[in-house]
């Protein structure tokens, strides 16, 4: 069914609010938007009433779920992937990989491409693109990166993947303060791709640098960062302060505190922000041992650690989860849309190329449906019901 009505429901463009709305959906667009009651038409009609409806989530940076990775570079782990996202309202996202030897890398660039050939709305969750997260970074701030496999930035060697890839590469994050990273950010951020400032022992000066060269976003800020001190502020007050830079934030209330993303939202702006999950294999998963990157990480309580070391791995976090967090703080059901779904658009220029992250005619509909409790009863990609537990 791609020619049907969803009548009754509250809508979050999300900049606008529609109280008892109607989006009438045609061959994967959204056709028109408005308010009840609803001109006459012989589509199908779904009665929402009692159901919030928003763009649907946008998870830019994910390491995997329900057993599966993306460095395991296989088709079908992307595609599991995509599957398994589904039930969280999740549909479109960018699989992160980690730092590891180049022939894996290319193997998992290899892999994606042919999980994005076979992608279709029945499948699953959209597949947008690569991040690479690594292995430009720093070893002082590697967090769950394998250390062993860190390097310099090298234009060349991002150009092979780039090209195996097929241009699929929409995020990469770099440390700018290792050598070579300037040239490297102003190269690659002219290539249509999203550099992203993160594992990193930067100065402000140097993250500054960074910004100026093409940088544009924060990878989970103060995660995997050199600490604030008020004689040299650092990565993540340059980061803040630049209202053109978009700030990634885990908002599982461990990564960072609760006080910490309220400061974070409010001082940034929520349009500038943009929740990710940043989750593992384990996500979905019982405790027990599992791996990221060829490091072992231990889940206790949902909780994802190094086994050796016991630094945070990654999370378990989903966006539903994230969402609902993110409410909890105070912040309204349109702005935590925003965080959601259009700020993560707008930060890798999807909101253009793709036509997803808003409810307006013309884009693609790209819906989640929740009930009163914020939960997820329906998610819709290109107009196809592709999860639906109403």
């Amino acid at each position: 069914m791609n020619r049907y009505v969803l009548r009754n429901a509250t809508i979050y463009t999300p900049y606008f609010t529609i109280d008892r709305g109607c989006i009438y959906i045609e061959d994967g667009y959204i056709s028109e938007v408005d308010m009840e009651p609803c001109a006459s038409t012989d589509m199908k009609a779904i009665d929402l009433h009692n159901y919030v409806v928003g763009p649907g989530f946008i998870d830019t940076h994910i390491h995997g779920i329900l057993g599966v990775d993306v460095m395991d570079a296989k088709p079908s782990s992307f595609l599991s992937m995509s599957r398994a996202l589904l039930r969280y309202g999740v549909t479109s996202f960018i699989p992160t990989t980690v730092t590891a030897p180049h022939n894996t890398i290319i193997e998992v660039c290899k892999a994606f491409v042919e999980a994005y050939s076979q992608w279709t709305p029945l499948v699953g969750s959209r597949l947008l693109g690569l991040h690479l997260e690594g292995p430009y970074i720093s070893s002082k701030r590697a967090g769950a990166q394998n250390k062993q496999f860190i390097r310099s930035p090298c234009i060349e060697e991002f150009k092979e993947y780039y090209s195996i890839c097929r241009g699929l590469i929409r995020e990469v994050t770099i440390a700018p303060e290792i050598e070579g990273a300037i040239d490297f950010i102003q190269t690659v951020s002219k290539m249509d791709i999203a550099v992203q400032i993160g594992h990193t022992d930067a100065t402000y000066r140097e993250t500054v640098q960074a910004i100026l060269a093409g940088a544009s976003k924060a990878t989970h800020l103060y995660n995997g960062m050199r600490e604030v001190h008020h004689r040299e502020p650092g990565v993540v007050i340059a980061l803040l302060s630049t209202p053109t830079v978009y700030i990634e934030l885990i908002a599982d209330l461990i990564h960072v505190s609760r006080e910490m993303l309220k400061f974070t939202i409010d001082y940034a702006g929520v349009d500038r922000i943009i929740l990710i999950t940043d989750a593992v294999s384990a996500t979905g998963m019982p405790d027990g041992i599992y791996e990221l990157g060829g490091l072992k990480i231990k889940v206790e309580n949902g909780i994802s650690k190094l086994a050796e070391g016991g630094g945070l791995a990654g999370s378990t976090l989903t966006m539903d989860k994230a969402f609902r967090n993110i409410i909890s703080l105070g912040y309204s059901i349109g702005d935590a849309f925003r965080m959601v779904s259009t700020n993560p658009a707008a930060s890798i220029g999807a909101v253009e190329r793709e036509r997803i992250g808003l409810i307006r005619p013309g884009y693609r509909a790209d819906l989640v449906v929740l009930n009163r409790e914020l939960e997820v009863v329906m998610t819709i990609i290109d107009g196809y019901i592709v999860f639906n537990r109403i």
